[in-house]
Order: C-alpha cells, then sequence, then structure tokens
C-alpha cells in the first residue's frame, strides 16, 4: 500500500483500554452497535427475498415487510454512524482531505476537529426531538401497522434513533478531542 492510500485504523478504531479509556469503551460500544446493524441488514435481506418469492412464485406475500423495511433501514443507519464517525469513514471529499493534508497536516486536523463539532450539533439536533418521541411511543404503546391483522411497537425503532444519536455525539466529541489534540502536536 502506497503512503498515500495508508488507512489509519490498520490497529482498528477502538484504542487499548490503558491508552484511552473513553475511547475503548466508545469504540466497543460503536463496534457492538454497528454488528448489530450488519445483522439487521442481513436479516432484512433475507425478509425481502422471502417476499419477494413468496409474493411472485407461491402467491403468499408476507404482511407488513415495507414497514418493517422503511423503519429497519432509518435503524440501521443509526447503528452503524457512531462506528463510521470513529473511523473517519462518513462521506466526504477524501482526495480533496489527503490533498490538503499534504500541504499542511495541522489545517486537515482543524477541519477534521470542525466538522466533527458540527456533527455533534447536527445529532444533538436530532436527538432533541427524538428522545420524547421514544418515551411517548414506549409509554403508550404505540405501534405502527393495521391494528387486527399486523401490528409491531414502535419503540424499539425510536429508541435505536436515539441511541445512535446519542452515541454519535459522543463519538464526534471523541474524534474532536482527538483531531484537536492532533492539531496541537502536528507541524
Amino acid at each position: 500500500m502506497s503512503e498515500d492510500n495508508t488507512v489509519e485504523f490498520d490497529d482498528g478504531y477502538v484504542p487499548s483500554f490503558s491508552d484511552a479509556p473513553l475511547g475503548a469503551a466508545l469504540g466497543s460500544v460503536a463496534a457492538a452497535m454497528s454488528a448489530v446493524g450488519t445483522a439487521a441488514i442481513g436479516a432484512l435481506m433475507l425478509l425481502i427475498v422471502a417476499d419477494v418469492i413468496g409474493r411472485n412464485f407461491l402467491d403468499l406475500p408476507i404482511t407488513g415487510v415495507s414497514e418493517i423495511a422503511a423503519r429497519a433501514v432509518v435503524a440501521i443507519v443509526f447503528l452503524q454512524v457512531p462506528a463510521a464517525i470513529l473511523q473517519k469513514r462518513l462521506t466526504r471529499a477524501d482526495f480533496l482531505v489527503r490533498r490538503i493534508e499534504r500541504a499542511s497536516p495541522r489545517a486537515v486536523a482543524l477541519i477534521e476537529a470542525a466538522f466533527c463539532l458540527s456533527g455533534a450539533v447536527v445529532f444533538a439536533l436530532i436527538l432533541w426531538p427524538s428522545w420524547p418521541k421514544f418515551t411517548d411511543s414506549w409509554t403508550t404503546a404505540e405501534f405502527f401497522g393495521v391494528q387486527g391483522v399486523w401490528t409491531i411497537p414502535t419503540w424499539p425503532f425510536r429508541g435505536i434513533t436515539a441511541l445512535g444519536a446519542f452515541i454519535a455525539i459522543l463519538a464526534a466529541l471523541y474524534r474532536a478531542g482527538e483531531e484537536l489534540r492532533s492539531f496541537r502536536g502536528a507541524k
């Protein structure tokens, strides 16, 4: 691998506990959430394939697949975004970042810190209305679907959104701190 293509997280994005206890705990939680999100992608694929086969070949569609898929996609994003933040894998113009980094590593560290801080604000703005919606859906036993035909509670999906936004805030703040430390240490 050339110098331009070295990957920062060769040793993973979970630092050792002795080096960074907060980073280790946060990285472990994010990795576990990402693993659950990955498993959910597989389960969703199987459900959709089963519905397509049942619908087209057996004339037996699975009720509620579109509703589950719509909510599961959002849940999967919120399960996987904290790990993406910690790994610096969110969508961005990497070619531009690398070019700036060659000229000034300190500038990139500052840009990354600003990006992480703005991300923390965005996820805080998502968490702000998500938490009350989660608690309301929990206490009122809110569901989606057609009562008497097929229903599923909304609180797990709302809870995943709130949890994912909260962990994403922590991940973004942690990354911002790391970038600012890098800014102070870079030449």
